[in-house]
């Protein structure tokens, strides 16, 4: 882009005038399916990427996922996604955590924290497996697996217990949970495309007798698995997952967020987009659906 104070329209074969500009878009971050020892969801897919090309006056349609919640069938987060014109890119919403005894969801960017067991006959007989992060793939990788859990038998009021795992971000696996410790969420990926260097899409904390922390980038940590303050949701416009817990809980919504030379900014948008100044760019950020002319 514009590297020193002014921008240069590029031109595409047939002439037409091409407008150059960054983005970052992330999805929905998961939900969860509640319960003691529940994994983390996992965080919304996230894509960036600098120095795309597009003609100029062409109308871009802007979606924004929202966050998976603890109902079914709406646990995995909403796809976010920029089209128009021969533009177009789709992140994918991250994987629900699981309760107490079953495998996690996989996600388009990280998969949810597995539960703590596989429960038979009063038997644990295997760790809930966490599930796949960047399904189905893409390339580059919208995000990691989520942790497994720790299959170690309840038993109230003990100093062991079960534990969910950790939600994969976008960044880094989710932890798988240590024993009675809920697994951390993985870490999301950092971007200092508004001019601020921040972290996206992080995985939610595992549920456990001690609670696992979100990964960095709006994960919201796990709850422990008695008594305490419970799960948290994932952080709104940051894709971060929701916390394991046996509360209800949200993953955070997604974001969009285009960079474009001031000199190249129409100011043609809908759905109320903010716009800041970051030098000679204009910062472009949707946390709702909408559209904007390029």
């Amino acid at each position: 882009m514009a590297g020193f104070g002014y921008t240069i329209l590029g031109f595409g074969s047939g002439g037409e005038a091409k407008v150059e500009f960054d983005y970052l878009i992330v999805a929905g971050g998961g939900g969860l399916s509640t319960g003691p020892a529940c994994g983390g969801g996992g965080a919304g897919g996230l894509l960036t990427a600098t120095g795309n090309k597009i003609a100029k006056g062409t109308q871009l349609t802007v979606t924004v996922g929202s966050g998976g919640t603890s109902s079914a069938p709406n646990r995995v987060g909403g796809n976010s996604s920029v089209i128009g014109g021969d533009f177009s890119i789709t992140t994918n919403g991250g994987g629900n955590g699981n309760a107490l005894t079953g495998d996690a969801v996989d996600g388009g960017s990280g998969g949810g924290g597995g539960g703590a067991y596989r429960f038979n006959s009063g038997q644990n007989v295997a760790a809930g497996q966490g599930g796949s992060g960047n399904t189905p793939a893409t390339t580059p990788s919208q995000g990691n697996d989520g942790g497994d859990g720790s299959p170690t038998f309840f038993s109230q009021g003990q100093p062991t217990g079960p534990a969910g795992g950790g939600g994969g971000g976008a960044g880094a696996a989710g932890q798988t949970a240590p024993d009675s410790v809920g697994g951390q969420g993985g870490d999301g990926v950092q971007s200092a495309i508004t001019g601020t260097a921040t972290y996206y899409a992080g995985g939610g904390g595992g549920a456990g007798n001690t609670r696992g922390q979100g990964g960095q980038g709006g994960g919201g940590q796990g709850a422990p698995n008695t008594g305490g303050t419970g799960a948290a949701t994932g952080q709104s416009n940051t894709g971060g997952g929701a916390g394991g817990g046996s509360t209800p809980q949200s993953g955070g919504s997604g974001v969009v967020i285009l960079r474009i030379a001031a000199g190249d900014y129409t100011g043609t948008t809908t759905g109320s987009p903010t716009v800041t100044d970051d030098g000679d760019f204009k910062v472009v950020k949707f946390t709702g659906s909408g559209s904007i002319e390029m």
